[in-house]
This record gives structure tokens, C-alpha cells and sequence, in this order.
């Protein structure tokens, strides 16, 4: 079989890490929107199932297909959303809230106006807003040296050894030693762990008019713009322009269609663990980067078969290590972003604008900052370049 040919230690490590990250920096926001509708720890368990049975299939899958590698995430914005919004709706009220957001996402696909949008997007606002959106997980690998500064300092001294003198192995012999480090000193929350499978619980959807104001726009909304929008900027950045992006939208949308009933709110591209993927750490051959994305996959399908247990798993390693070990794997890709980004001239004030407006955070009527500063960094080149090829020469 190719993919097995293909596989490496460091693409797999790199899937190892994408879950890791994806998971530990969002899993409790999932529970936070779960338990806002009243879930059960049945219903609990059976999103996750739902969730990590989407996203691997929908990530393992196009990527044999295709050879590239596709990333599928859960919608963490959307999450946020759910959580503050579904007080006073029913789980019924949800799942038709998810049914009716998901067939707008795969009527997008569809379409391909979400494409079409896209392509007149400058690679350069692209590259500024994939570093800006990775840039924050770069900050807080060393921020993490606070609360943990012997690991930090441990982790960025074999990564950067790594890079010296076995380059395509820094990321996993990273992970390794500050697993070890943090195993010695007794820091790894086992006690979370329990073993159990996942059971898939059916919700029957039922639909209104207030829950598809308030929950399935604002979740439709959030999912394009703050999570499919940088997805496609990670995919461009990264050199996969021939990625069918209509069709991969169009399945997302799709699959959450089908697996909504069953605690799959929002499935979408995405972008940190794309990154992740993508890199040069994953690979150095473009062509075999896929094997990461399909580890991840096949990952994500055993989260979901065993639910909380290995999302116990997960869990169980320290915050510091996962904000570090995503930081540092990161540095290349950003690095990469930022280059791209400020290498033409003509364009590399709006590329700025568009990185620190992605940087800062700011949310406005709900929308995250990917979108801001995609919005910021278009009206720079508009107010700077419309209309001047036009003028006269003096």
C-alpha cells in the first residue's frame, strides 16, 4: 500500500500533534455548548463519537483520494457560540439548528460562491492571515514559560538541537523529551483517564424559526468566516492550490448534515492543524504530506470510537506542554506566512494590517478576527490601489 510506503515518524508525529493540539485547546469549549442544551454524559459521549467519526473520515479519506492533505476540524468559534446562545433551546432545537447550518455550508459548496470569493483574495492578505492565526499559538508556546519554565526551556533547546542535527525529527524528539520530563516529575493527569466506548445517540431534530435565528445563522456565519476562510488561506499558503476547496466544503457540509442527529454541529477546514500537516515538519516531500493528514484522520476515528477515554488521554498532558509543542511546530509555517506576505511590495502594508488585526483577537457582532482582517487588509489595498493605474502620468 502507497500510504504505508509513504509514512515517516515525523508525518505521523505531526497527525499525533494536530490531534493533540485540536483537541486539548477546545474539547472543554465543546462540552461548555453540549451542556448549555442539557447533554447528558450519554449525549456527551456520543458528540465526541459524532465529531471525531466526521472529521477523520472526512480528513483520512479525500487525502488518500487526493494525495494531499486534507484537514477537517470541528468549528471552535461555533462552539463559543453554541455555548453562550443555547440557554433556553432543547437538544431537538439544536440538531435542527446544526441540520440547517450545515445545508447552507454544503449549498456554498455547492455553488462555489465561497470559492469564487477567495480566489480574488491576494496571496499575500492569504499568507498575513494565516500567520496572524497561527502567530497566537507562536506567542504562547513561550508565554507557557510562566507557569513552566524549565519545560519550555527544555523543549526549545532539543527543537532547536533537533533542527541543527536531525532537522526532520526536532518535532518528535521534542514531544518526547517533554513527555518524559513531565512523566518524571509526576505531571500527567492520568486520573481523568477511564475506559469506555462511545455509543452514537440519535436526537430527533425539530425546527423553529428562533433557533434557526439564533443558533444556525450565528453558527453558519462563524464557521465560513473564522474557521473555513483561514482554512483555505492554510491550503493556498502551503502550495496546495490545485485542492478541489468547492467539493471539500460541499463534504463538510454534507457530513455534518448526516451526523448532526448524533452531536455533529460544525464540521469545516481548518487551519492551526492544517498547518501542522502542511509544513515542512511534516514532510520534506510535498507529495507524501498526505500521510500526516491520514494519521490525523485515523486518530480521530479512535477519539471517537472511545469517547472520553482517550480524550482523557489527551487531556492529560499539561497545558504548558501543548501550547509549546504547537508553538514550536508552528515556526516554520509562520515564518513561511510572513515571508509570503511582506515579499511584495505593492501589497505588503495591507499584508500587515491584515496580520495584526488576525493577531489581536478582536471579535466584532460575533465574528472572529480571521475575518477582520481579511476585511482591513481588502480596504487597504482599496483605499492605497483603486484607481491608480488609471491616473495620469505627471
Amino acid at each position: 500500500m502507497r500510504f504505508l510506503k509513504d509514512l515517516s515518524l515525523p508525518a505521523f508525529t505531526a497527525g499525533f500533534v494536530a490531534v493533540l493540539v485540536g483537541f486539548t485547546s477546545s474539547v472543554a469549549i465543546v462540552f461548555q455548548a453540549a451542556l448549555a442544551f442539557g447533554a447528558t454524559p450519554e449525549l456527551i459521549s456520543s458528540w465526541m463519537w459524532a465529531l471525531g467519526l466526521g472529521m477523520g473520515l472526512c480528513t483520512a479519506v479525500p487525502s488518500l483520494i487526493l494525495r494531499m492533505p486534507v484537514m477537517i476540524a470541528w468549528s471552535t468559534p461555533g462552539a463559543a457560540v453554541l455555548a453562550t446562545a443555547g440557554a433556553g433551546y432543547g437538544m431537538g432545537e439544536a440538531v435542527g439548528a446544526f441540520m440547517l447550518s450545515a445545508a447552507a455550508i454544503a449549498l456554498a459548496g455547492m455553488t462555489g460562491w465561497f470559492e469564487r470569493v477567495m480566489n480574488r483574495i491576494p496571496m499575500a492578505i492569504a499568507s498575513a492571515l494565516l500567520a496572524g492565526v497561527l502567530a497566537r499559538f507562536g506567542l504562547e508556546a513561550f508565554l507557557a514559560a510562566k507557569t513552566a519554565l524549565g519545560l519550555v526551556l527544555l523543549m526549545l533547546g532539543v527543537y532547536l538541537l533537533g533542527r541543527r542535527l536531525l532537522p526532520r525529527y526536532a518535532v518528535p524528539l521534542t514531544l518526547l523529551a517533554a513527555i518524559v520530563y513531565c512523566a518524571l516529575r509526576g505531571e500527567l493527569a492520568w486520573s481523568g483517564v477511564h475506559f469506555a466506548i462511545a455509543m452514537p445517540v440519535f436526537t430527533m431534530p425539530s425546527f423553529s424559526w428562533q433557533a434557526a435565528v439564533s443558533l444556525a445563522v450565528p453558527l453558519f456565519v462563524v464557521t465560513m468566516a473564522s474557521q473555513n476562510l483561514p482554512g483555505v488561506a492554510a491550503i493556498r499558503a502551503s502550495g496546495y492550490t490545485r485542492m478541489p476547496i468547492s467539493p471539500l466544503i460541499t463534504m463538510s457540509g454534507l457530513a455534518t448534515l448526516v451526523l448532526a442527529p448524533f452531536g455533529a454541529f460544525a464540521l469545516n477546514l481548518s487551519a492551526i492543524t492544517a498547518a501542522i500537516c502542511m509544513g515542512r515538519e511534516a514532510h520534506e516531500d510535498p507529495d507524501k504530506r498526505y500521510t500526516a493528514a491520514v494519521s490525523c484522520g485515523l486518530l480521530y476515528v479512535l477519539i471517537g470510537s472511545f469517547g472520553a477515554t482517550v480524550t482523557g488521554l489527551l487531556t492529560a498532558f499539561p497545558r504548558e506542554l501543548v501550547a509549546a509543542i504547537a508553538g514550536l511546530a508552528l515556526l516554520g509555517t509562520i515564518g513561511n506566512g510572513l515571508a509570503m506576505a511582506m515579499q511584495d511590495v505593492q501589497h505588503r502594508e495591507a499584508a500587515l494590517i491584515t496580520f495584526l488585526v488576525t493577531l489581536s483577537g478582536v471579535a466584532i457582532a460575533g465574528i472572529g478576527s480571521a475575518f477582520w482582517g481579511v476585511v482591513a487588509g481588502a480596504a487597504a489595498l482599496v483605499v492605497q490601489q483603486y484607481g491608480a493605474s488609471r491616473k495620469p502620468n505627471a
